[in-house]
């Protein structure tokens, strides 16, 4: 969708059709039938945008809840946009720094802008393209926020007169999506500048934990269950090295490098009672020992984030399961324990072992009325199936 299409989709006659396309859908009009029906009052360009808005605000709302419906998006600009409930934790970060001014560079569509503005700060937003910059503008409207946002080169703006910058650089090549920091819009180098002063940069979860400049603190955040990203503070915002914040319906928990004792302190042991499995945040943080300590437990092997305890704990950081029993781990041994226990319906967790769940689920070809969870793993080097029971 080009500038001029969107903007008089901001116009009386656009957002006519737009909830007109809004209805067709909501009715079960087929993409086909309700671009039909638009184009007979309008041009087929305008008639996709509306489509288009509706559709996206669809997909926006695992995103952006309630207020997806009033938003507008760029296919590419949604994919990138935080969640908002990562957004507010940042934003809620920013505000406990003391920030009242905050400068987005590159702000796509604005969803940080929007998180940073709902807590009182300040907010201004720059991006290269003049259809996420719009977008933006309406977004805060939308959302009845202030904001300031232009068309500018983030490389070229002077953000001294803000207390904190945050960008998110864009991590697509010509091919898709990369995970290559050569490849990011801004480039990597800009950013490592950038992270001289009190910024934030929101980087993919993925980060090379050795590509964090000395003196920055990395962030991986998970949002139910899922790790989303990995933010870099810098300057005075940075107060520890590494953390994993995991954040749930209930609110959210940290979780940092001050917290673990370390793996000679927790060291391995024997299965016990209860399993663990800890949060991809906390995983990729490279807290997994910290969790250990905090259920009293060890690694059920050095190089497996799998631990294990004699104590049943209920913690945000990881997920726990009771040990029934241990299974044999060659896959006939194993069929035959499931189907001499009546088992059908079968969960599979792997970590550790060359197992594909899905080809191996079919090949046991169980047919009991039992449900079960199947762990498969590796125990001090062995392979090991353990039946467990999820808590909770």
């Amino acid at each position: 969708m080009d500038l001029e299409t969107f903007q008089w989709l901001l116009t009386d006659d656009g957002q006519a059709l737009l909830a007109e396309a809004t209805t067709l859908v909501a009715d079960g009009a087929s993409p086909l039938s309700a671009g039909s029906a638009l184009r007979r009052t309008t041009t087929g360009e305008r008639a996709a945008a509306a489509l288009g808005q509706v559709e996206l605000r669809q997909r926006a709302v695992a995103k952006f809840g309630e207020l997806a419906a009033r938003m507008y998006f760029t296919p590419d600009a949604l994919e990138q946009a935080t969640r908002q409930r990562v957004a507010d934790h940042r934003a809620g970060r920013a505000a406990a720094f003391g920030a009242r001014t905050l400068v987005d560079l590159g702000c796509g569509i604005g969803g940080d802008l929007l998180a940073a503005s709902r807590v009182g700060i300040i907010c201004a937003g720059v991006d290269l393209d003049p259809v996420r910059v719009a977008m933006a503008e309406a977004n805060l409207a939308a959302a009845g926020l202030p904001g300031a946002v232009q068309v500018a080169d983030a490389t070229t703006v002077d953000h001294r007169a803000f207390d904190l910058a945050f960008a998110d650089p864009a991590r697509r090549s010509g091919a898709g999506r990369s995970f290559r920091v050569d490849d990011w819009t801004p480039p990597w180098t800009w950013v490592e500048g950038l992270l001289r002063r009190d910024a934030c940069v929101k980087v993919a979860p993925g980060i090379p934990h050795d590509l964090v400049p000395d003196g920055v603190e990395a962030e991986w955040v998970s949002d139910d269950g899922e790790v989303k990203e990995a933010a870099l503070w810098s300057g005075r915002t940075a107060t520890v090295a590494r953390r994993a914040t995991v954040i749930r319906e209930g609110g959210l928990a940290t979780l940092t490098e001050e917290d673990d004792p370390g793996a000679d302190a927790v060291g391995t042991r024997a299965v016990g009672a209860f399993l663990y499995e800890p949060d991809g945040a906390v995983i990729r943080a490279g807290l997994v020992t910290a969790v250990a300590a905090g259920v009293h437990g060890g690694l059920v092997d050095p190089k497996i984030a799998y631990l294990t305890s004699d104590d049943a704990f209920r913690t945000p950081f990881a997920r726990a399961y009771r040990v029934v029993e241990e299974l044999p781990y060659r896959e006939k041994q194993l069929r035959a324990a499931l189907r001499e226990r009546g088992v059908g319906r079968i969960t599979l967790k792997k970590r550790g072992v060359e197992v594909s769940p899905e080809a191996l689920r079919k090949r046991l070809d169980l047919r009991g009325d039992a449900e079960a969870t199947v762990v498969l793993t590796r125990v001090a080097g062995e392979g090991t199936a353990l039946l467990v029971d999820p808590l909770g």
